[in-house]
């Protein structure tokens, strides 16, 4: 009678759904959903017909056509455009980590006079809205006779990836033991070979992460790049923009252009995410 019992109440306990675990499992599909529909969205535009990318109801099935990539090629350089990032933003990336690393050492190991105040003015360059400096920064760079200059934009680039790295690679510098570079000096070593040799290899995913991020805030900026530039320098996200004037906008030639400028760093997101999550997670467990 008991086993009897004990068989009809787990057959009344299992069909019980854990409400947070399916809760769990909507969110993240809402989520993956929200993120992945405007990039399919995108790349369908970029391939379908004028007439089937103003249709209403939308088209689902159509014919692919590479139309709207020619016109896009031919209309605007975005080739070009796209080698201006490639270059700015490796530009801006290596001079941000060159900067951004020692100050992070120098931050992490050492107490010195000022330093909370050095640490709170790097950071609130981070905080501080781009809008409020686009103005200042073009009324420089026309004083100085540099608009419209590639390296113009590294420099601008390097007052928001410098604080970054910082940011970053400070916390990874603090989880290295201490005593691994005093033990290094112990032995002989210089300061300076103690860091290079010692300290920074046990930091490199937080180094390798900063430089991911400075790379893909570089290449997706708009603002500066837009003030900033004209014709020679002008980068990927404003070619984009060099499409709409008037009412009358070319949305395939637009989805073909964003589609150009934003495969590039979802392709590289991908090979480099085993880099991204281990540099993130990585000063979280010590």
């Amino acid at each position: 009678m008991i086993d009897a019992d004990i068989v009809r109440e787990k057959a009344v306990s299992r069909p019980r759904v854990d409400l947070g675990h399916l809760a769990v499992g909507v969110a993240l599909v809402l989520v993956i959903v929200a993120t992945v529909f405007p990039f399919f969205w995108m790349v369908a535009a970029s391939l379908k017909t004028r007439a089937d990318v103003l249709a209403f109801p939308p088209v689902w099935i159509f014919t692919p056509t590479l139309d709207h990539y020619r016109e896009a090629l031919s209309r605007v350089d975005v080739a070009r455009s796209l080698f201006n990032s490639l270059i700015i933003g490796t530009a801006s990336t290596f001079l941000a980590l060159l900067v951004g690393t020692p100050a992070a050492y120098a931050l992490a190991r050492w107490e010195w006079r000022g330093k909370r105040e050095v640490w709170f003015w790097i950071i609130s360059n981070r905080f501080m809205s781009p809008v409020v400096l686009a103005l200042p920064f073009f009324l420089l760079a026309r004083a100085l006779g540099v608009l419209d200059n590639p390296w113009t934009l590294v420099a601008i680039y390097l007052t928001f990836n410098v604080p970054l790295v910082v940011w970053i690679v400070m916390d990874q510098f603090r989880a290295v033991p201490r005593e691994l570079d005093e033990a290094a000096v112990v032995d002989g070593a210089t300061p300076f070979i103690a860091f290079f040799r010692v300290v920074l290899p046990l930091a490199t995913p937080g180094v390798v992460v900063s430089a991911i991020l400075c790379f893909i805030f570089s290449w997706n900026e708009l603002l500066y790049a837009l003030v900033l530039t004209r014709a020679a320098a002008r980068t990927a996200p404003v070619a984009a923009t060099a499409f709409m004037s008037g009412y009358d906008l070319p949305w395939g030639e637009i989805m073909a252009t964003g589609t150009m400028i934003v495969l590039p760093v979802i392709v590289f997101a991908v090979l480099v995410s085993r880099h991204l999550v281990r540099g993130l997670t990585l000063g979280a467990i010590k």
